[in-house]
Order: structure tokens, then C-alpha cells, then sequence
């Protein structure tokens, strides 16, 4: 009965088989179509934000676009490097007494501007005038007993000459000469020991500079070592600055071709100059825990702009390139082929030209290979452009035109390593401060 059923029941399932291989074929097709699809249009969205645009593109049909357009032309590019600085005099005295004893004059107002030599404070100087002259007269008591001695030695030489006296008796005494005159000079050392005391008891200072705030008030015992008040030397004064061991090898080649290294002092924001100096001295080795070296750039500081300890921008001048090709910054795109401007031709249209970047200053950058000068490169205006777009020049033709000026001390600028984009390493420093004749939007 089972096996009848069976029979029946298998021809009804192999008439099913073929509409089943047919839909799934018809199922699978329109998959791989899916799937095909979306693979384009992915494909589309991650390349074309990357790649230079096509001739042609989806703006070829909206009419020729205004763009700003700046002239490629030649000047001076600063090589500079910048970092943070501290401001350091080069002297700070602590003024401390070397003898003990009551504080009893103060010769200064804290703040005031003092000389070398000039009077500060004065400890009371009669406990060791005192002993100066005790001193004194255990000397002349000495010098008198010497000559006693002396006086008895030459009378035993006579004797001895006549063999009243034996030998033994002259030598003893012109042993106790000796003795007398050791105690002499003990005697001297001990005065000139309270001179110095009481030289030290009228302290004055040992530098130019200013006074602090002081420390003990008259009528204090102070004892040896005890902070009378601090005098810092503010001009001359230095800035120390700390940059890369990589920038070592090119400022050296410099200071040993006896060139003079100007140094700009900018305030906390980088934007003031406050002073100008000159590059005096590189540290002797380079600090392992940050691959940096110090600097010392020395400021006169007439106007006492500086401050010991503030905190400053340093920026070093370390080399001039004369006469190179430069756009403005503004000109330079990024993309696959890696640095690029939109070349304007005569005929109105635009080409992508691959460029080759050098040093920026400011807001122009060296070209060292891609442009001549006389080229018209689009400054504004190439967010919507692509290769062979037509364009017109907003406000003219744009011929003969060139961009606008960047400052020429290159302040809030930042600053970016020679022959690399900005961003890399040396985050602390920038490198501007433009020379050249910049170009003009037409």
C-alpha cells in the first residue's frame, strides 16, 4: 500500500524540479546584479573625493566657473625655525651674609635699578673691629719677642766665634727665632682674617641689576647664609630655546661659515614681536629623553621688554633662499598625485600640474619643479573645479595680476619643514616671516 503511494506521489515532485531550478537561476542573477552595483557605486564615492578630477566632469555642463587667480612669480624664502623659550639672565645673585651678626642698615628700595659696587645692607662690624685689633696687639707682642730672640742669637754667634758657648746653645736659639717668626706670621693671618670680616659686614652688589623683594627687615641677626634679597642682571639678558637634533646640522654649517643668526622674540600668542637678538651659543650635547639641543640667543634689552622667566616664542633665522619661484599657500591641493595647483590656459580652461613643494615663509611656498614664472594658477575657487573645466577670472582677465600680500613679518603664521607639507614633526615651531613681493587676485 505504502510503495502504491510512492508511486503516485514522485511524478508530481519531478514536474516541481525544473520551475524550482528556474527561479532560483532568475533569484541569483538579480543578486549578483545587486551586488555588482553597489561594488560600483563604492568604488565611485571612495575614489573620486581622491583622485584628480576627469576632463569632462559633472560641472562640465554648468557654465565656466569664476575663480580667483594669482600669478606665479620669483622672491626671497626665510628658512626659519621657531620653538618655546624662557627668558634667562645671565647673572642671578642671591645676596646672603658671610658673617653673622645684626642686620643694621638696608641701602636699597626693592625694585631699584642697582650698579656693581653699590651699597645693599650692612651688619654690625664692632664685634669684629674688636677683635681686629686684639688680633693687632697679640702681633706686636709677638714682634717683640722675635726681636728679643733675634737680638740673643747674635750675641751667641759672637760668643760662639770665642768658644764661650757651645754650638748646641746658638742652634736652640735660632731655632726659637724661627718659631717666633711662624708666630707672627699666625699673628698677621688672624688680622687680615678680621679685615675680611669687616669687609664682608658692608655687602654691596656684585652685579648690575635689579633688586627684589627683600628678605629680612633691619634689626634682624642674620647668620651665614641667610637670603638678604636677589639681584638679577637684566640687560644683557638670553633667551634659551630648545629645537630638534635634526635643525643641528644646518645651523651649524652656518655659525661655522661665521654667519650671525638673528633671533625674533614673540610674545605668548605669537603674534607681537618684542625683541631682536642674535643666536650666541648651542648647548654641548643633545638631551636623550627628547632628541632636542639647547640654544642661547642673546637680547640687550635696553627697554627691559624682557622679563627673567617669561615665557616666549623664539624664532631663528637660519637661512635666506634668494630668488626662487613661489605661489601663495592658498594655491598648493593635495591629492593622489600629491601636491598640485589648477594651471590656467589661454584658451579659459584649467589642467591639473603636479608640483614639486620646497620651504613656505608666511603665505607663500617655493616651487622647485612644476611652474615657471608668468603662470596663472587658480588661488580661490577650486573646490568645485576639475582637469579641463572652463573658467573665467572673477574681475578681469587676471593677466599680469598677481595675489594678495602676505605680511612681511609672517606673525600667527605657522610654520612648515622645508620640502614637506605642514603638520609634521616639530610641533612646537613654525616657519615664516615672508620677504617676497606677493601676488594679487585679479
Amino acid at each position: 500500500m505504502d510503495a502504491r503511494v510512492e508511486d503516485r506521489q514522485r511524478p508530481v515532485e519531478d514536474k516541481d524540479r525544473p520551475a524550482r531550478s528556474r527561479w532560483r537561476l532568475v533569484w541569483g542573477t538579480l543578486g549578483l546584479a545587486a551586488a555588482a552595483l553597489i561594488a560600483v557605486a563604492t568604488w565611485h564615492v571612495v575614489t573620486m573625493p581622491s583622485t584628480p578630477p576627469a576632463r569632462g566632469g559633472r560641472f562640465a555642463d554648468a557654465g565656466p566657473q569664476p575663480v580667483g587667480v594669482a600669478t606665479v612669480g620669483k622672491g626671497d624664502i626665510r628658512i626659519t625655525l621657531d620653538a618655546l623659550g624662557t627668558v634667562t639672565p645671565l647673572a642671578t645673585v642671591t645676596i646672603k651674609p658671610q658673617i653673622a651678626g645684626q642686620l643694621t642698615e638696608v641701602g636699597f628700595q626693592e625694585g631699584q635699578a642697582v650698579k656693581k659696587g653699590d651699597f645693599l645692607a650692612q651688619i654690625d662690624p664692632r664685634p669684629y673691629q674688636v677683635a681686629l685689633e686684639q688680633d693687632q696687639g697679640l702681633l706686636a707682642h709677638d714682634q717683640a719677642v722675635l726681636a728679643q730672640a733675634q737680638s740673643t742669637l747674635a750675641r751667641d754667634q759672637e760668643m760662639l766665634k770665642q768658644n764661650a758657648i757651645s754650638r748646641q746653645q746658638v742652634d736652640d736659639q735660632a731655632f726659637l727665632v724661627q718659631q717666633t717668626q711662624g708666630t707672627i706670621q699666625s699673628d698677621q693671618a688672624q688680622i687680615d682674617s678680621q679685615k675680611l670680616n669687616l669687609a664682608y659686614a658692608h655687602i654691596v652688589s656684585p652685579v648690575d641689576g635689579r633688586v627684589g623683594l627683600r628678605q629680612v627687615d633691619p634689626g634682624n641677626y642674620v647668620q651665614v647664609g641667610d637670603t638678604l634679597v636677589i639681584v638679577t642682571q637684566l640687560h644683557p639678558i638670553s633667551v634659551v630655546f630648545s629645537l630638534p637634533e635634526d635643525d643641528l646640522p644646518q645651523i651649524q654649517a652656518r655659525l661655522r661659515a661665521g654667519a650671525g643668526l638673528p633671533v625674533i622674540a614673540f610674545d605668548r600668542s605669537g603674534t607681537t614681536q618684542i625683541a631682536t637678538g642674535t643666536l650666541s651659543t648651542l648647548d654641548n650635547q643633545i638631551d636623550t629623553t627628547t632628541g632636542t639641543v639647547k640654544l642661547r640667543a642673546a637680547f640687550d634689552n635696553a627697554d627691559e621688554t624682557l622679563f627673567p622667566n617669561q615665557f616666549v616664542n623664539a624664532r631663528l633665522l637660519v637661512d635666506t633662499q634668494q630668488n626662487v619661484v613661489t605661489v601663495p599657500a592658498a594655491v598648493v591641493q593635495h591629492g593622489a598625485p600629491g601636491a598640485f595647483v589648477y594651471l590656467v590656459g589661454a584658451d579659459g580652461t584649467v589642467a591639473v600640474r603636479p608640483i614639486r613643494t620646497g620651504a613656505s615663509d608666511g603665505g607663500m611656498v617655493a616651487v622647485e619643479d612644476g611652474l615657471q614664472p608668468g603662470d596663472r594658477v587658480v588661488v580661490d575657487g577650486t573646490d568645485r573645479l576639475r582637469d579641463g573645466a572652463h573658467v573665467t577670472v572673477a574681475g578681469g582677465d587676471g593677466a599680469g595680476q598677481v595675489a594678495p600680500a602676505a605680511p612681511a613679518d609672517g606673525s600667527g603664521q605657522r610654520r612648515h619643514r622645508q620640502g614637506t607639507d605642514e603638520g609634521g614633526q616639530g610641533q612646537h615651531r613654525r616657519r615664516d616671516n615672508q620677504t617676497q613681493q606677493p601676488s594679487a587676485n585679479p
